[in-house]
């Protein structure tokens, strides 16, 4: 496809060089048709890293998976069997990440998530080859939830799309939330006209109102929702709110909370220095994916300092011990091999002419998933 033979023609250009490569990596993402925004971040928050680094001893295949299934396990099919890679990542959604790890960890291959975090994948069906870099599906709702409960809501109407990640997101919130629901629905994914569902609002007596609807989903509703007049507080995960969506929605997310364990204004050098890179690289602010694209590539070459891919129990404990600067500031996994870490409360802003999030409270601290003690490793 289009974008593993320009990946292949960049990295030999200087980010990589296929001669003397020592790991080899499929990157499986979502490039094109909706969604799109959140793969190319992953890429190029990964790509910045790789670039940085300067490295001769990886080579970085890349391709579309276009939001579906069959085509994602299709391009993991040929990039196992044909293409040998060494090292997996890049998907975006729950779905996909469902119908692709399994089988490729259960081929002997490494696979590091930078967003897609399934309940499945982390409890009964966690796998020593599998690790998440970003969060298990239900933490930043879980924040969320706690948010909430903090500020006084007792009412929420909730709704999310029907996946596995719209579905963890709700549970999420529902873990630590406590109080009443004025209404749970789940939508379509890839809905656009939420009419109907902002009628059920409007008619339920609620207080407040979450949802997770990530990439141009949540950038309909929250239109939609600012023109319908209904006036209730929102709050949600930051996939709703998240820099590459502000621009597109505007004054109408303005003063919402939201929960990510990742802003531009934690306050370490890596972070810092990421920003700053970032921008000037691509000309954009970095979103949470590319932060999460950036640690991914990062936590991989913390592992191929200390020990060779093709000794898998070596290069598993290198992975496990996860000894790089993350954006994050502090970095660690638990023993299903998910992320321990702050998750945070934001504020949308405006900076001139810019809309973005600033951190304004710790919503979870040093926090684990719920499903942690069902894996076995």
């Amino acid at each position: 496809m289009l974008f593993s033979r320009l990946a292949t023609a960049a990295l030999a250009m200087g980010l990589a060089t296929a001669v003397s490569a020592d790991v080899k990596v499929g990157m499986i993402t979502t490039l094109s048709g909706g969604g799109a925004g959140l793969g190319i971040d992953v890429r190029d928050g990964f790509l910045l890293a790789v670039k940085q680094a300067d490295r001769n001893d990886l080579e970085l295949v890349i391709e579309d998976d276009q939001r579906k299934p069959d085509i994602a396990v299709q391009l993991a099919d040929k990039m196992i069997q044909s293409e040998k890679v060494d090292v997996l990542t890049g998907i975006i959604w729950s779905n996909l990440a469902m119908a692709v790890v399994p089988a490729a960890t259960a081929q002997g291959k490494f696979y590091l998530s930078p967003n897609a975090g399934p309940s499945a994948l982390a409890g009964k069906g966690c796998h020593p080859n599998y690790f998440n870099v970003a969060w298990q599906n239900d933490n930043l709702h879980e924040a969320a939830g706690a948010y909430a409960k903090a500020t006084g809501y007792e009412n929420s109407f909730i709704l999310a799309p029907n996946y596995p990640a719209g579905k963890d997101a709700l549970t999420g919130y529902k873990r630590l939330y406590g109080g009443e629901l004025a209404g749970e629905v789940y939508t379509k994914l890839g809905q656009t006209d939420y009419a109907a569902e902002i009628a059920q609002i409007r008619a339920s007596g609620a207080d407040s109102v979450f949802f997770f609807l990530p990439g141009g989903m949540g950038i309909s509703f929250l239109k939609q929702y600012a023109d319908s007049g209904v006036d209730l507080p929102v709050v949600g995960p930051a996939f709703s709110f998240d820099q590459g969506i502000l621009q597109a929605v505007g004054g109408a997310a303005l003063g919402v909370k939201n929960t990510s364990q990742w802003n531009k204004d934690i306050d370490n050098a890596a972070n810092k220095a990421f920003v700053q890179s970032f921008q000037a690289e691509y000309g954009r602010l970095p979103s949470l994916y590319a932060s999460q694209g950036f640690d991914t590539a990062n936590l991989l070459f913390s592992a191929m300092d200390k020990a060779d891919v093709k000794d898998a129990d070596a290069f598993r404990a290198a992975l496990k011990a996860a000894e790089f600067d993350s954006v994050r500031g502090d970095f660690a996994f638990g023993n299903n091999h998910h992320p321990i870490q702050d998750i945070y409360v934001r504020e949308v802003i405006q900076e001139g002419d810019i809309f973005t999030n600033k951190i304004i409270a710790v919503g979870l601290e040093n926090h684990a998933d719920a499903y942690a003690s069902e894996c076995k490793m």
